[in-house]
Formats: C-alpha cells, structure tokens, sequence
C-alpha cells in the first residue's frame, strides 16, 4: 500500500510541476463559459510567453464542482502566433471568446506586416474530457499579387472541408489541443 501512496505522490508532483505558472502580466485576453458543461463558468486565457518573441499560450481553467474554485485543465504553451506588446503593430492581436455552448474560438491574424496577410480562427470544443481542436478557419492573400490567396475552413468533427470555396473530401480528426501546430492546420488544407 505504501509503494501505491508514493506512486501517486510523485505522479501528482510531476503533474503539478509541470504547469507553468502564468505571470498575470503576460495576460493577453480571457473568456468565460461553461466549457464542461456542468453549470459553472469556466475560464480560458490567451498569455503571452515568458520571453519575448514567442508564441502565446492556451491555459483552460474547469470550475471544480465541490469547492467551485478555478483548477488548471490545460496548459498548452507556444499554440497561437500574434503580437502581445501593448505598443506593438496594430493588426496582430490576438483574441479569444467563447463560441456556442461548450466551444473556445481563437483569433489570430496578420493583417499589418509585409505582403502575406492571413488570419485565422482555432476552435476548442471540450469531449471526452480533453480540449480538442473542433476546427479549423484561414484565409491569406498576398498584398502584391491578387492571385495569390485562398481559404480553407475544416470541421474536425466531422471531416467537413471548404478549400477556396470548394467541398475537398477530408476525414474527421480528434486532434488535442496538446497536439495542435500551425503546420497540422496547413497540412490539412494543403499548403
């Protein structure tokens, strides 16, 4: 019993020790919503990378149903590209909200810098216990080149893909968020 208790202990350390802490500094958006669906407002946070020029993070907080207190669900850092610098260029913010009942939509873009313009929409929907990508939405354009755009718009769920306008046949995939690059979401629009 006792190699049982220590087992568990040194795996709940591990996990504990493993979710960064976030500085409430680096912030860059939040929404709230029943994510879980068990009447209780949950929390999601967009926050920006310890050090300057990363990547921002996801970090999904659950409401815990006995004391009703915030608990760290998912903690998924260098997920989504985007400016954090309050006097940063204007058209690279990014942005969360909640999307229907138990859904996350990210919003990233590049709508200021060079001639590659896109922008994008992640979508979070909460199954089986875990944070999955639902879907997947972005459009580019070339600032020079008017022939040089497109747009892609994929439902995880249910394999569902719009490329330029035009049904593509996909498969339906359950991607967590863990798992999710910008490369995976390129890769399935075919870029």
């Amino acid at each position: 019993m006792k190699i049982v208790v220590t087992i568990l202990c040194w795996a709940f350390l591990g996990t504990a020790a493993s979710a960064e802490t976030i500085d409430p500094a680096r912030i860059v958006d939040a929404a709230t919503g029943d994510w879980d669906q068990d009447g209780l407002q949950d929390l999601a946070v967009l926050a920006a990378p310890a050090e300057d020029g990363g990547e921002i993070g996801i970090y999904i907080y659950l409401r815990d149903q006995d004391h009703h207190l915030l608990r760290l669900a998912v903690s998924a850092p260098g997920k989504i590209r985007g400016s954090t610098d309050a006097d940063g260029v204007f058209g690279q913010e990014p942005s969360i909200k909640a999307a229907g009942k138990s859904s996350i939509a990210i919003y990233s873009q590049n709508s200021a810098m060079g001639r590659d313009r896109w922008d994008q929409t992640l979508t979070l929907a909460y199954r089986d216990k875990q944070f999955i990508v639902a879907g997947y939405t972005y459009t580019h354009y070339d600032t020079l080149d008017p022939n040089a755009g497109g747009s892609c718009d994929y439902n995880a769920l249910t394999g569902s893909l719009q490329k330029d306008g035009k049904s593509v046949k996909a498969a339906p995939k359950t991607i967590a968020i863990h798992d999710w690059t910008d490369e995976t979401g390129q890769a399935i629009c075919g870029k």
